[in-house]
């Protein structure tokens, strides 16, 4: 039996795997509802990068297909059984904080910086180079093979529902969009919206006129600004407070002041939802601050509320939610995104990662019976909890795969981010941020080590080719 030297297949073709990742990193495919037409269901740049990952299969020989604009897959291979691998090729929004272009990728100290360089263009890129070497090495396989992208994953999965709606899924397979050594478990993911249109009408000291915060509900919200109108009070105090809060804080931000009406912003850090932890919430901190004051009656329930019941807690234990599963872990509770005179009922969104033994209908229950002034109710595209054993052989294969390149110890783990492998019966995310390095998925300044993309292309090729063979 011939041995495959995989990383000297990889090695060889490093520059070409660069330089088509740096094709589809300058693509900036951020979800854009704005400019969305019949031809750009999301927007015209995750078309544009869906299309250009097409156009790699093209030139490469591979079979592909185009699920209208917002979806497709490349594939080769016969067989009884199909192997899937999916990943997705649009990005968070950028946010502020960086230091370069983030759609000009630029290799600093051995880190390619860009949006999407670690999620998920560049784990995405090994994989398809993982394929790509076996096809082009002409090796005999016994199942199909699919390579499914989205350009919708990370709000809505949109892409996925229209997929589905034309196309078989794979049997069994992963997706090259978390952490290695392996991903076998995802919570469950759901958000719940809090508005509170039914408190009366009280005239305070301070009115809330404006608050803004959060651009993406999967993401801990880096920035928050509010425009206060101050009827009763000194507003030169309230600057001076403020300005002492973010000083023992360690926080960002400032104030400015237009007759009686002050314009505050405080800057924390943005994180993924499924690690609030990471980050810093501007916007509890901001209603923290706030609620010192008193604000008239509906503009008080909102800063209030958040204040006691969301501020610094990343388990949800002060709404009743919390709950720990012995193989999957803790829930944790993220509030993203806060809206507040600006057009809409003020509302405030929570993202929940929950393990099993929780629910959405039990968390919105929980919710309701401690946050008694505020509406409560479930925002749609809720998804259960994933398990894949890890006793099934394809985790087996992967967990072997990454001992044998590594010499570490491969492990189960469950997250809390919600990957393209809980469309598969049997999945699992596989990669490609490896035990050690600093996770910066949705994060300014984003980055993956070089090195890293050209081992993960590695350990998927071998590891893909096991599967298949």
């Amino acid at each position: 039996m011939t041995t495959i030297n995989w990383e000297k297949e990889v090695d060889s073709r490093k520059d070409q795997l660069m330089k088509d990742l740096d094709d589809l990193l300058r693509i900036d495919s951020v979800k854009d509802l704005a400019n969305k037409s019949d031809e750009f269901p999301v927007g015209p740049g995750p078309t544009k990068a869906l299309q250009k990952f097409l156009e790699f299969g093209e030139r490469d020989g591979f079979v592909t297909k185009n699920i209208e604009n917002v979806a497709g897959h490349i594939e080769f291979g016969d067989g009884d059984e199909t192997f899937g691998i999916l990943g997705h090729v649009d990005v968070v929004p950028v946010g502020d904080g960086w230091e370069t272009d983030p759609f000009v990728p630029v290799i600093k100290d051995g880190k390619l910086y860009a949006r999407g360089s670690s999620d998920d263009k560049g784990p995405v890129m090994a994989a398809y180079y993982g394929l790509k070497i076996i096809k082009e090495l002409g090796l005999p396989v016994s199942k199909k093979v699919r390579f499914i992208v989205g350009a919708d994953e990370e709000s809505g999965w949109y892409c996925m529902d229209r997929y589905r709606a034309s196309e078989t899924m794979p049997d069994f397979g992963f997706s090259p969009d978390a952490q290695f050594p392996i991903i076998n478990g995802e919570k469950g993911i759901a958000s719940y919206i809090l508005s509170f249109p039914d408190v009366p009408k009280k005239d305070g000291d301070y009115v809330l006129e404006e608050m803004n915060s959060g651009i993406a509900a999967n993401m801990v919200p880096g920035d928050a600004t509010v425009k206060v109108t101050v009827k009763n009070g000194d507003i030169n105090e309230m600057k001076a407070a403020f300005e002492k809060y973010i000083a023992d804080n360690k926080l960002g931000g400032e104030a400015q002041i237009d007759g009686q009406v002050i314009t505050i912003k405080l800057v924390g850090k943005q994180a993924h939802a499924q690690n609030p932890k990471a980050g810093i919430n501007s916007a509890t901190h901001l209603c923290n601050f706030l609620s010192d004051y008193a604000f008239d009656g509906k503009d008080a329930a909102y800063i209030n509320n958040t204040a006691k019941f969301l501020h610094d807690d990343y388990q949800g234990k002060k709404v009743g939610i919390d709950h720990v599963d012995e193989t999957m872990g803790e829930l944790t509770s993220s509030p993203n995104m806060f809206r507040y005179g600006l057009g809409d009922e003020p509302t405030i969104l929570t993202n929940v990662r929950f393990p099993k033994g929780s629910g959405v209908d039990k968390i919105v229950e929980q919710v309701k019976a401690h946050v008694t002034e505020a509406h409560v109710e479930a925002a749609p595209g809720a998804q259960d909890p994933h398990y894949t054993p890890v006793t099934d052989p394809m985790v087996k294969t992967f967990l072997d795969t990454y001992e044998k390149y590594t010499g570490e110890k491969g492990v189960e783990k469950t997250i809390g981010g919600g990957t393209y492998a809980r469309l598969f019966e049997r999945g699992c995310a596989y990669g490609a941020l490896f035990p050690g390095r600093e996770d910066v998925m949705h994060q300014a300044n984003e980055y993956m080590y070089v090195e890293d993309i050209y081992k993960a292309a590695v350990i998927y090729a071998d590891a893909i080719y096991q599967l298949i063979k």
